[in-house]
């Protein structure tokens, strides 16, 4: 970002002045999301821009604030760059990565049957547990992991964004030893692992209706277990194309979380693996579910993963998609835009 530093050594103050608007990239429950240009350099930047009255009379000042502290600690391939923000009159605007690719929903959709091959689920699903791994360590709980909520970089990597639901608490990292059962202590004993997992519980009522975690519902307080019973609905919902839990409204889907049996649909082929590592993320009672004890770890040692090189999984291909990746640019036809007194898209 040179220009950045042009601009403030010129004595200004980086602001709204110093983008184009491109074109709106979706809007949600406080605000607005935009392609942005950073005037003289052609890069693109999305722009979350929030609006001030709608946070007041929502209650969610305290919100927006968590969420732009959340992303200014963030230094991952996997999770947002927050580059500056600024405000207007009228609204927050956080200025971060554009990610070409769109969200995962959209290529989710635009699938054969809307499924991933098992091979690209494992991917992204590992790439999404490398990301709450980092997010835990940092001591921040996620909370709202849906394909809605993953961006998807050129290369094909993701990047996990939407840090409104986010809860910051502490985080005591330890580092564990590992005892192999039934053994005695031999030159085989598996090396100590890190562990870091945030420490507070939450009684906040959060989430998307068919990802929630059946602790939230019940309202019993939640850990960072919760991100991990999200990442087993994620799983379910890239492979089946459908979450487990639907109901025909929200109270049948909650009455799904809390009581309905799991079931895999035998239309749609899925290894034992891939259904036994779902099984163990959707278990109700969080001290059960796999990732409770020692977070990332116990999911990165499943058999369903076996065979990715995590250390090395950024510089990996991803593996090929029925229906390519559509990159989201600038349109050369598109007429210029500009941005109305009031810091909104005119």
């Amino acid at each position: 970002l040179d220009i950045k530093f042009k601009i403030v050594a010129r004595g200004e103050k980086i602001g709204l002045q110093h983008f184009l608007p491109i074109r709106p990239l979706g809007c949600g429950d406080t605000g607005s999301v935009h392609l942005v240009e950073l005037k003289g350099t052609g890069e693109l930047y999305a722009m979350k821009a929030m609006e001030k009255s709608v946070m007041l009379n929502r209650n969610k000042v305290h919100r927006s604030c968590i969420e732009r502290e959340i992303i200014s600690l963030l230094d991952h391939p996997f999770l947002p760059t927050l580059y500056t923000s600024f405000q207007t009159s009228t609204h927050v605007c956080l200025i971060t990565d554009f990610c070409h690719g769109g969200e995962l929903f959209a290529l989710l959709d635009k699938q054969p049957m809307k499924i991933f091959k098992e091979e690209l689920a494992r991917f992204y699903a590992a790439e999404v547990v490398i990301g709450l791994e980092y997010l835990h360590c940092l001591g921040i709980i996620y909370r709202d992991l849906k394909p809605e909520n993953i961006l998807l970089q050129k290369d094909g990597h993701l990047v996990l964004t939407d840090f409104d639901l986010s809860f910051m608490t502490s985080c005591k990292p330890q580092v564990v030893k590992q005892s192999l059962p039934g053994k005695r202590r031999s030159r085989s004993q598996p090396p100590p692992i890190f562990v870091a997992e945030p420490v507070t519980q939450s009684n906040s009522f959060v989430g998307t209706e068919e990802y929630i975690a059946p602790e939230i519902i019940t309202g019993a307080g939640h850990t960072s277990a919760i991100d991990w019973w999200t990442l087993g609905i994620l799983l379910y919902e890239m492979l089946y194309g459908r979450t487990p839990f639907r109901g025909k409204n929200r109270q049948k889907t909650f009455s799904n979380i809390l009581h309905k049996d799991l079931t895999f649909p035998s239309s749609i082929p899925a290894s034992l693996a891939a259904r036994q590592l779902i099984n163990a993320l959707l278990q109700r009672d969080p001290t059960s579910r796999l990732g409770s004890t020692t977070g990332a770890n116990e999911i990165k040692q499943h058999p369903f993963f076996r065979g990715i090189n995590w250390p090395l999984i950024r510089n990996m291909t991803p593996p090929p998609l029925d229906v390519p990746l559509q990159l989201i640019g600038k349109d050369p036809m598109a007429k210029d835009l500009k941005w109305e007194d009031d810091g909104v898209l005119g």
